[in-house]
């Protein structure tokens, strides 16, 4: 018969064995758990007074707060990637039907002026005609169609990917909120931790999880308002289309909000408004680009007992070991240790271990 210290030591390893299956199942939707359990300890307030409006129905406030997910990030995200892919479909159809009806010639008329100029002139330097240059760029464009498929096909396979995720995060984040409070009452109960200990780490994440959350939007904001007046001096086209653009971009680290500054100054360059183009392009790195590392971490600060200091480097190191969830798992990563170490000190350091004085006698 088996002692129990072989026992226990089996079990143990039957333990560990069942964490890494689990991890197994569970890692093709880490990143959307992740998401989820974040977006949902940020809202569990909301998620709290909508019940009581709904006379303790979760499910319905549960069900409207992924709607509003839904509304307020996913749709101008997947509307504004349909348009980026649409109209450089459009664009390529566009030069291919060009180049074969008009040839190369043709092409360069519909340019701006700056543009349409330097064009001709590399044309007569080329010497068109003997080169037969229509030719081989109607040839090129042919053989191209291929690749330009393929690309579109991956940008397609890319978003059904990203809408796959964005569905299991959906369903899960729609779990954790209606599930959330028994989960936490289940993890400290299971816990091989003090009592309360599950519990403050938890409260941890969440506190780190809002001020993440609320300070990505703000400083969103912020960048967005900077670079629509750098659109409005610079006399951009739409600025308030190239603002919204930039709110919604500035949400993406991947990306950033500097990019659209790039894009507008693109097309002032090519519109012949050389100077405008370099202004903008300059806004864009100076003001809009800076205030994401300056307004971000003060704000991220002002919901945590954390130093400035720490708060910036850990968004920059978690976004540079982690890609954009980084910027989540970074301070989440710092604050887990922070705790580790505020409750190491508080119920098992010096002052735990120290004897009480015993009371002196009286005389």
């Amino acid at each position: 018969m088996a002692t129990d210290l072989v026992a226990r030591r089996v079990f143990a390893g039957l333990i560990v064995l069942s964490i890494f299956l689990l991890a197994l199942v569970v890692r093709p939707f880490a990143k959307g758990f992740f998401l989820a359990a974040v977006l949902a300890g940020a809202l569990y307030g909301v998620h709290k007074r909508l019940t009581r409006a709904f006379r303790g129905r979760a499910s319905i406030s549960a069900g409207l707060l992924c709607f509003g997910v839904i509304v307020a990030l996913l749709l101008p995200l997947t509307g504004f990637t349909a348009f980026l892919v649409s109209e450089a479909v459009d664009g390529m159809r566009f030069i291919q039907e060009t180049i074969r009806t008009e040839g190369v010639e043709g092409l360069t008329e519909r340019l701006p002026g700056p543009v349409r100029n330097l064009a001709e002139r590399m044309m007569d330097r080329l010497q068109v005609e003997e080169l037969r240059l229509d030719e081989k760029l109607q040839e090129q464009v042919s053989t191209q169609g291929g690749t330009a498929a393929k690309a579109v096909t991956g940008v397609v396979a890319a978003t059904g990917s990203f809408a796959f995720q964005t569905v299991m995060m959906l369903i899960a984040f729609f779990f954790f909120l209606v599930d959330g409070k028994r989960l936490v009452e289940w993890l400290e109960k299971v816990s091989p931790l003090k009592s309360g200990q599950t519990e403050e780490i938890l409260l941890e994440f969440r506190l780190v999880a809002t001020s993440v959350l609320v300070s990505s939007v703000a400083t969103a904001g912020v960048q967005s308002v900077a670079a629509l007046v750098g659109y409005l001096i610079a006399r951009v086209p739409v600025p308030f289309f190239f603002a919204a653009v930039t709110f919604f971009l500035a949400l993406i680290p991947a990306i950033g909000a500097a990019v659209v500054c790039f894009a507008a100054a693109g097309i002032l360059l090519i519109t012949g408004h050389q100077w405008m183009a370099l202004f903008l392009a300059v806004w864009g790195v100076v003001v809009v680009g800076l205030v994401d590392n300056i307004v971000k971490p003060l704000l991220v600060k002002r919901g945590l007992d954390m130093h400035g200091g720490i708060v910036f480097f850990a968004l920059l190191g978690g976004l540079a070991m982690f890609g954009t969830v980084g910027l989540l798992l970074g301070p989440l990563i710092v604050a887990f240790f922070l705790a580790l170490i505020r409750i190491y000190e508080r119920d098992y350091g010096r002052s735990a271990a120290q004897p009480s004085a015993p009371a002196t006698p009286p005389t």
